[in-house]
């Protein structure tokens, strides 16, 4: 549902509702609430996308970048457009002025997670290690964009063409 609609517009009684949970079972669960829960479905995508990329940059970072880019190609063409990353979802919400909610500071471990995962096998495999660095933000970056963009444009087209260019900078980035 957060990514979907985002987190604000997101309630926890609609989350169990959807979840087929009593409403009671979910502030059992999570006794903090609606950011407990989003906390949770933060690190939890943020988990399953990283065991996907770690298995798949055994084979190289242009692998892991295509799992990537599959990955989020398939939830953008199977929700018909509607979902995109509950991650970003949560991280363009806008924060109280006085602190950082949890799910905010776990998204942006999650974001450091998928790079630095990116970053250590662009270096495992030849690249300048501050390009590296610098090349694994541009992917998680560029991705999560297209994303945005193919959700309003109802289309892959934005993904697809950033995967060209990433893919060009990846290859290029290992054999220079």
């Amino acid at each position: 549902m957060i990514s979907r609609r985002g987190l604000s517009a997101t309630s926890i009684r609609e989350m169990a509702k959807h979840a087929k949970a009593p409403l009671g079972s979910t502030y059992h669960y999570f006794p903090e609430g609606k950011q407990q829960l989003a906390t949770e479905a933060v690190r939890h995508t943020g988990e399953w996308v990283a065991r996907s990329l770690r298995r798949e940059l055994e084979a190289g970072p242009v692998a892991g970048l295509r799992a990537f880019l599959t990955l989020w190609r398939k939830i953008v063409v199977d929700s018909d457009f509607h979902a995109g990353c509950p991650v970003l979802a949560v991280s363009i919400e806008e924060p109280p002025a006085d602190e950082i909610p949890p799910a905010l500071a776990a998204a942006a471990e999650v974001f450091a997670q998928w790079e630095t995962l990116l970053a250590a096998s662009l270096r495992d495999h030849g690249a300048d290690p501050r390009r590296a660095d610098q090349l694994a933000t541009l992917v998680v970056a560029a991705v999560e964009g297209a994303l945005a963009m193919c959700r309003a444009k109802r289309t892959t087209e934005p993904l697809d063409r950033a995967a060209q260019q990433l893919q060009a900078l990846i290859a290029d980035a290992i054999e220079g």
